[in-house]
């Protein structure tokens, strides 16, 4: 069903899953708990989506790398606007979001081997937090929304900065740095252990808060460029795999933070 450029898995409420790049570029698939796919939307002229998250609102956000913006989809009419266009972007890669609708976007130049990091509120206004880093790419916030998560995919290593109620960070320091094979998207349990995709290995790396390999878990392809939280208990990681182009999925104890996202109250308690 997907091209071998799948990306930016994403749940909706209902436990839809949809990732980019379904038969053709330049679109978005939608994947029923069933497994049922179909053709979700097509995306603008000159748009080809990298990562796909949900606000708690229900708006689809799209990390538009080509079109070097960000955009949002309207779920009921499925109509695209731009959500951010800001000329001193390089690729938006992927995205991540607060309780209160904060985002975070990682912006890579891969061609120069550095990235950016960016602040956006829900406005759409944009703040550069970060330049001259590595190939920034996976991006998280963390359960407790006290810490951001960035890594870099050529340098293989994952950075944490502490994120203050004002969604301001500071105090970065190393969290992890891999030996071999490349790093992509990220996601956070709700007891705060990050998932990692090895890019190339073909696993997901589980990190707990304190920086310690905990598991890995290994797929059948080797590509694999995102993850993310569904299932009715948001115990279901589905993961996209660009050498096959599917998405495959694997069960955990704990749900993911992204699930958990429709079903609180505030930004720590689930109902």
């Amino acid at each position: 069903m997907f091209t071998t450029g799948i990306e930016g898995p994403a749940c909706d409420a209902m436990g839809n899953l949809y990732a980019v790049n379904f038969s053709t570029k330049h679109t978005i698939g939608k994947v029923t708990p069933d497994g049922e796919g179909s053709l979700f939307l097509q995306l603008p002229e000159g748009a080809t989506g990298n990562a796909i998250r949900f606000s708690r609102s229900g708006t689809m956000y799209i990390a538009d790398y080509t079109g070097h913006r960000i955009l949002k989809a309207d779920m009921t009419t499925k109509e695209v606007s731009v959500f951010v266009h800001e000329p001193t972007m390089n690729q938006p890669n992927d995205l991540a979001v607060t309780w209160k609708e904060t985002w975070f976007a990682s912006d890579p130049n891969w061609k120069q081997g550095d990235g950016q990091l960016w602040r956006i509120d829900r406005n759409g206004r944009c703040v550069l937090l970060e330049a001259g880093m590595g190939t920034t790419n996976g991006i998280e916030v963390s359960s407790d929304e006290r810490t951001l998560y960035v890594n870099e995919t050529v340098q293989r290593r994952i950075w944490k900065y502490d994120l203050s109620e004002r969604d301001e960070i500071s105090n970065k320091r190393l969290f992890y740095e891999f030996a071999d094979y490349g790093l992509d998207g990220m996601r956070c349990d709700m007891t705060g252990n990050l998932y990692v995709t090895r890019y190339g290995k073909g696993t997901i790396a589980v990190l707990s808060p304190d920086g310690l390999l905990v598991r890995e878990v290994a797929l059948t392809g080797k590509l694999c460029t995102n993850v993310t939280f569904g299932g009715a208990d948001g115990c279901t990681c589905y993961v996209t795999v660009a050498d096959t182009g599917a998405i495959e999925s694997f069960r955990t104890d704990i749900p993911g933070r992204c699930w958990a996202l429709w079903k609180q109250d505030n930004g720590n308690k689930i109902k």
